[in-house]
């Protein structure tokens, strides 16, 4: 039953890690090209593994991932004064 199992779980490890790596942007891939990472993927236990450390190290780079900008202003009518004076 445990041989099962931890044959599921390779399986599972692998096809997730092989769409994560056809999904991800070619700026965001490290190390090698991605013709060369899903080769590396399809070996067992140890492809899946590399390319789920090297994405999380290379997705976040340390830092938090940042939210763009929002001009300032008001949001919403309610809050833009120039539209409650036409009221």
């Amino acid at each position: 039953m445990l041989r099962v199992v931890f044959i599921a779980l390779v399986v599972f490890a692998t096809i997730y890690a092989f769409v994560d790596c056809l999904q991800t942007d070619r700026r965001q891939v490290r190390i090698m090209p991605r013709v060369v990472w899903l080769i590396v993927v399809i070996v067992p236990v140890v492809g899946p593994a590399a390319w789920l450390l090297v994405k999380r190290e290379g997705t976040s780079g340390g830092r938090p991932p940042q939210r763009p900008r929002r001009p300032p202003g008001p949001r919403g009518p309610d809050d833009d004064p120039e539209f409650l004076r036409k009221l």
